[in-house]
Parts: structure tokens; sequence; C-alpha cells
């Protein structure tokens, strides 16, 4: 009868560690990334290589955590839909985002109705966390502190006049530009000289032209990155030798691949935070060997804002208040730098103007 019951327990403990690893398989932890486009390789190789080495150390009490990716592409208003499914249908407990800001505000009306968390890791919009909604957080600093750093560097601290503001007419590009005027107006500072471009080569050919004839100091681009590159080509091609500046948005490794990036490594500097160089180059390291490239910054901003999602998971459990609630709280040492969010969700933190190296901020650890 001993001997029964030893069995009897043996077998039921099996049978129950067997239950809980299928459940563990079964009943993973999801957490859903929107993309602008299939082509968005980067932010999605950043995100999934957070999950992995989360799951490498046990996922969430067993239970692996899965990366939910859905496309934002097509007709305006698609993305609002898919940030739906990926709520009701896929059961997400948290939602990061790497679009433009336009697409964020749609999913940002989306998880406020359905109080799911939202981390934005790409869009600089203002806007966006002017709501006050408790749901919204920022990895990345917003227009309006970038604005600051970069007026304070060109205009004070270096006294550059006239300094020029190139931009196209892209939804990201305007909220650039507009939080810089609004900074430099505040500040006393002359008006810069204003330049409004399409995309296209004559429109190129007459904007190097009328720089010239400014007799400009400086130059600040509010473009999409593929833009900025060939201004910056055409610049070096005649000579004009002033700095260049632009936000961190225009280091976007799906736009300008790592051989165009060289060019603009040369002549640009970009708004950033003071990244961990001890950090970046053990991420970089295991970016290389899982995907055979080196990180741009995209893919960094990405790994950082899914581990922060993780960390609110790992404390808040499922209950998404709880997991607001963690985000709110968090104090996260990240490859780009110390990662906390003042009452609206924006990032805080000092904001300084560095060159550019390798595809990201070229900053020496403090």
């Amino acid at each position: 009868m001993t001997m029964f019951r030893i069995c009897f327990l043996f077998l039921f403990a099996a049978f129950v560690a067997f239950d809980g690893y299928a459940q563990s398989k079964l009943n993973p932890v999801k957490i859903g990334l929107l993309i602008s486009d299939k082509k968005a390789v980067a932010v999605k190789n950043g995100a999934e290589l957070a999950i992995l080495q989360a799951n490498d150390k046990g996922g969430y009490h067993g239970r692996p955590f899965e990366l939910v990716v859905r496309s934002m592409e097509g007709p305006w208003g698609s993305g609002a839909k898919e940030a739906v499914k990926m709520i009701f249908d896929d059961e997400v407990c948290a939602i990061m985002g790497s679009t433009d800001g336009r697409n964020a505000h749609l999913v940002e009306q989306v998880t406020t109705k359905s109080r799911t968390v939202f981390l934005s890791v790409w869009a600089g919009d203002p806007t966006l966390s002017q709501a006050f909604v408790p749901w919204f957080f920022s990895c990345v600093t917003n227009n309006n502190q970038q604005a600051s750093a970069l007026v304070e560097e060109i205009c004070q601290k270096q006294n550059l006049n006239p300094v020029g503001l190139v931009s196209d007419q892209e939804y990201d590009s305007q909220s650039g530009l507009k939080s810089f005027l609004k900074k430099n107006k505040m500040a006393g500072k002359p008006d810069p000289v204003q330049f409004s471009i399409n995309n296209a080569d004559q429109d190129l050919v007459d904007l190097l032209n009328q720089m010239v004839k400014a007799d400009l100091k400086a130059v600040v681009l509010f473009v999409k990155p593929g833009f900025a590159l060939k201004i910056i080509q055409q610049m070096q091609a005649k000579k004009m030798n002033f700095p260049v500046f632009s936000t961190l948005s225009v280091l976007n490794e799906n736009e300008v691949t790592s051989s165009e990036m060289k060019t603009m490594e040369n002549r640009l500097q970009v708004t950033s935070c003071t990244w961990s160089k001890s950090r970046q180059i053990t991420f970089n390291n295991e970016f290389q060997r899982k995907y055979n490239s080196q990180p741009g910054t995209v893919a960094t901003f990405a790994f950082d804002g899914m581990n922060l999602l993780i960390e609110a998971i790992k404390k808040g459990g499922f209950d998404r208040e709880k997991i607001q609630k963690a985000l709110s709280e968090i104090r996260y040492e990240g490859v780009t730098g110390l990662i906390q969010f003042d009452q609206k969700g924006n990032r805080s933190g000092t904001i300084i103007l560095t060159p550019v190296k390798e595809h990201t901020p070229a900053i020496p650890e403090k």
C-alpha cells in the first residue's frame, strides 16, 4: 500500500509538472509591436532580441514572452484597426509602437479606451502627451525637449546667426519645425531663415543655391532621413562647411543604409540622451551574433522599450493598471541611458548634441 501511494504521488507530481509545462507553452505572455510597414526590420529585431533574452532567463514565472507584430501600412485609419485586433484578438498585455506621430495618435486613442499601456519608441510629437493620458509613455524625448537642446547649443552657446531651417511636408518634420520655432522665440533669438522643400532633385538644387545666398552659419534639418542624406551629400560637393544639426529621428536605419550613414556621420550632430557605452557594446555584440549586422538607433530604442515593458509586466503581472503603475515608477538603465518618465509619460533627463558614429549617437560613457 505504501509503495502504491509513493507511485501515485510520483505520477501525480509528474502530471502536474507536465501540465504546467504545457500551459506555459499554450499561454505565452503576449506583448504587441506596431510597426509603420513591413520593411521595418530594425525595430522587429531589436524587440525580438529583448524577448529572446527574457525567455532565456525563464520568462514570466516559466511562461514565455511572445512578440505579436502588426503593420500599420495601408489607408489612413487602418492602424487603429490593427491596434484593436492586437488588444482584443491577440490579447496582448501591452503595446509598443515604432511609428510616426500621426499613427501614434491613433494607437493612443485605442489604448486609452481599452486601458492598455502604449509605449512609443520613435515618435517625437509632443502633442501625444499633452492630453495627459496615463496609458501613454515615450521612450524617446519629444520634439519640444529636443528643440530646447538645439536652440541652447546653436543659438545661445555657439551664438550662430543666421540659422537656416530646412523642412519637408511630412507630419513629423512639421512637428519638429514648430517646436524649434517656438523654443527659439521663447529664447528671444533672431528668426531663422526657413526653407520648405519637396523631395525632388530640382528642389534640392534650388535649396542649395538659396542657402548659399543666405550666408548661413548653421542649418537644422527637419526632413526624412533619406532626404537629409541627399542634402548633406550636396553640401559636401559644394564645400558648404557650416555645421548641420537635426533631431534623433534622422537616424533611421530602415530608411538609410549603414554605408549611406557614413556621409552623415562626417557632418551631422543630433540630439540625444547620454547612452551607456558599456551596455551599447554588449548589445551590439549580441545583436551582431543574432542578425549578422550592427544595430542602429531604431533597433536600440526598440530593445530598450521592450525591456521596459517586460520589467513592468514582471512587476505588475497581467493587471493592466499595475503594469501602468510599474512603468510610471520605473527607473531603468538601458542602452540609451537612464529611462524614467514624468507625470505625462515623457522621458525625462538631460539632452545633449552629439556627432553620429556607426549610425548611432557617438557619446562617451560618463
